[in-house]
């Protein structure tokens, strides 16, 4: 009867959650709404951005250019959201969409395309996945899968977090990462090219762009490969799949060259500026001197770029210039305000001079734009260092959710000032007894950090209520037990005449202190 209900009540949801994809007009299982699609992009573009280099702020008639072309497709898609369309000041060929039509496009990958109407593949591509519910596809497996493991009364919890990114912007990079199937691949490609189409646009510079991806996959473009090819991997068969479509569809149309060339011939002309910053990023761990001669070469190509500069600042600060490093990120948030990164580190800076009003508030404010383990970890010990528990607790139990160094040193400080008020939240402690009766208090240690001075007592309980009949004095354990090792003390003046009466006894944890 139970069984007979749950399929029901199962056959039910899916009735209610089918709905016909927009562009593909095939019926599907749709458990996530629209205005929940909107939402999610809306609330994770900006953090996407964050994390990407920012927004290419130099040239606004050019990302004016990538939008108007984005607009011209999203306004003959088969379905209207708020698209929006940005350029990121990153050098990697990259191009992503969002839910809900939130699509960004690379700088890197503009100095790849060499047409309007291939930029329009492109994008055309993008807006697809939006249009066609890709991304809420995945989320909505996500929740099938999620359904039936609980069904099957089994828990899993996965934490694979990013290395820095903390708090809701995790959502953010799992979005921009998504890997879609082969299936929604090749919808973004058909669906794309007929978008070409009826723009205005030659369907056919769909199937030689995919030609020139599939070349540079063979020849092992490495930058291609760490960015578009990633999530969008060419393939002969992809190439082959655009021929039949535009044998279908029809070729010619508009191509754009000579627009294409004039509305991206500045960012061209700056290239080798950010060749140079990108080279000098690698090379500032093992040789800043030759990173810090790189960010000048790029500044004097362009001098308006607020990446350059803090590229000075990270040279400066790994040689331990506060002062100098200070000063360059000043110049980068006065050209570029609303970029997290900066203010990250000039909190850095003004932390490592003492000035921790200020680090306070340029941390701050890099988390109101992108939050990091960083940031956190910084505010936390600056809260310490102030005397307020509560906050640091906060910000150090943000900063431990990443997997980075900062988040090991935010669990740290998290069990340094919790675990002495909350010992048993942290240590596991049991009885036991030895051949001759004898009752022993055995502590547990199972955390990252090694603790000493544990007190507890030891309390009887009635073996009919449960209920406390005795307890001992305070006890101790005051040597150091390390982490996933264990601790023992003879509780003296008890000897049980059987194993049943182990049971009547618990051990009440009530401070501890964590060795430094």
């Amino acid at each position: 009867m139970l069984r007979a209900i749950f399929l029901g009540a199962l056959a039910a949801m899916a009735f209610s959650a089918c709905g016909t994809n927009p562009v593909t007009h095939k019926t599907e299982f749709q458990f996530v709404s629209e205005s929940k699609e909107i939402a999610m992009g809306q609330q994770n573009y900006m953090p996407a951005r964050q994390q990407q280099g920012g927004d290419y702020i130099i040239d606004p008639e050019l990302t004016a250019y990538v939008q108007s072309v984005g607009n011209k497709l999203a306004a003959v898609s088969d379905r209207q959201l708020p698209y929006e369309f940005i350029i990121l000041n990153d050098s990697v060929p990259n191009a992503w969409a969002m839910p809900g039509g939130k699509i960004a496009f690379n700088r890197g990958l503009l100095y790849e395309l060499n047409s309007e109407a291939e930029l329009a593949a492109v994008l055309g591509h993008e807006i697809v996945h939006a249009a066609a519910r890709h991304g809420a596809k995945s989320m909505e497996n996500g929740m099938l899968l999620q359904g039936a493991v609980l069904a099957a009364g089994v828990a899993t919890q996965d934490k694979n977090y990013g290395n820095l990114v903390v708090g809701g912007a995790q959502l953010s990079s799992q979005l921009v990462s998504m890997k879609f199937g082969r299936d929604d691949e090749s919808e973004a490609d058909h669906y794309g090219m007929i978008y070409m189409q009826r723009a205005g646009y030659d369907p056919r510079a769909a199937v030689t762009l995919q030609e020139t991806f599939v070349r540079l996959s063979k020849d092992r473009h490495s930058d291609f490969i760490n960015g578009l090819f990633a999530s969008h991997p060419p393939s002969e068969e992809r190439v082959q799949a655009n021929k039949e479509t535009l044998a279908e569809i029809g070729e010619g149309g508009f191509w754009g060259r000579e627009i294409y060339a004039q509305k991206v011939g500045k960012l061209k002309a700056t290239k080798a500026a950010y060749q140079d910053y990108d080279q000098g990023v690698k090379v500032l761990a093992t040789d800043p001197d030759q990173a810090a001669s790189l960010a000048k070469q790029a500044i004097a190509i362009e001098p308006r770029e607020a990446r350059f500069q803090e590229l000075l600042g990270d040279v400066a600060l790994a040689q331990k210039h506060n002062h100098a490093a200070l000063g360059y990120y000043e110049q980068a948030i006065k050209m570029q305000p609303d970029y997290f990164r900066p203010h990250v580190q000039s909190g850095i800076a003004l932390n490592n001079l003492g000035r921790r009003a200020e680090a306070e508030k340029e941390l701050t404010r890099s988390n109101a734009l992108l939050p990091t383990a960083t940031s956190h970890f910084l505010l936390g010990q600056l809260a310490e260092d102030r005397g307020d528990v509560a906050a640091a607790l906060q910000n150090y139990q943000v900063a431990a959710s990443s997997a980075s160094g900062e988040g090991q040193s935010a669990l740290a400080g998290y069990l340094r000032l919790d675990l002495p008020r909350h010992p048993s939240s942290y240590l596991q402690a049991g009885v036991r007894t030895d051949a001759y009766g004898n009752l022993y208090v055995v502590v547990q240690n199972p955390t990252a950090v090694t603790v000493a001075k544990i007190r507890f007592s030891v309390v009887r309980v009635d073996a009919a209520s449960g209920q406390p009949v005795a307890q001992s004095q305070p006890l101790s354990i005051d040597s150091p037990i390390a982490p996933n090792q264990q601790g023992q003390l003879q509780v003296t003046g008890v000897r049980l005449g059987t194993q049943q009466e182990l049971g009547l006894y618990r051990v009440q944890l009530e401070t501890a202190a964590v060795v430094q």
